[in-house]
């Protein structure tokens, strides 16, 4: 699988040089490799390590910890059904099953066509607005039935994109960050690798 393209390559050098320790720029390039594919590869683990400096299995020790980073392919859009005391009692449950129907696969499955990756999630803390989901981790709130097929059927006529991009964007406006605020800028311009 991929490594990080050349682009991502200098962004990484950029997000590098923004910490005094290295490898503290492990989580945001996570985000950068799953942005690029989709997913983290194990190739872009393995590239994210030699960049900051750790073995490939502390890079996956942080990668496999949190939620949000996907080491398999999911769908374009990946949709999070709040399983939450509040959501269930507001017909969560019920909104889960829906999703089942409608698009055809069951909790932790993947659409066919690749659009759509279901999961039932814990709690999204969005208790006011129950039953409610998140499509790329952005959040829709009391959803019913209607509302869902409506939202299912938006995203697969390519509409809505501005609301929910591609799964594994984080935002569409890139930080900036000047040179000369960087903590970690070496001599020559490239971060220095520190130790702990």
């Amino acid at each position: 699988m991929a490594r990080l393209n050349p682009q991502n390559v200098e962004l990484a050098r950029e997000i590098i040089a923004r910490y005094p320790r290295v490898r503290s720029a492990l989580i945001p390039l996570l985000h950068v490799a799953q942005e690029q594919d989709g997913w983290v590869t194990e190739d872009a683990m393995e590239h994210i390590a030699e960049l900051v400096g750790l073995t490939p299995a502390e890079v996956l020790g942080t990668c496999s910890f949190y939620e949000m980073f996907k080491r398999e392919p999911v769908g374009r859009y990946l949709v999070n059904v709040c399983e939450g005391i509040s959501c269930m009692l507001m017909g969560g449950y019920e909104l889960l099953h829906h999703a089942e129907q409608k698009l055809g696969v069951s909790v932790g499955g993947t659409t066919d066509d690749g659009m759509f990756t279901l999961q039932g999630v814990e709690c999204i803390a969005a208790c006011d607005g129950a039953p409610c989901l998140a499509v790329n981790y952005r959040y829709v709130l009391d959803v019913s039935h209607a509302g869902f097929d409506e939202l299912v059927d938006e995203l697969r006529a390519g509409k809505r994109t501005d609301e929910f991009p591609d799964h594994g964007t984080t935002t569409r406006i890139r930080q900036k960050t000047s040179a000369d605020q960087w903590s970690g800028k070496g001599s020559e311009g490239l971060p220095k690798v520190w130790s702990l």
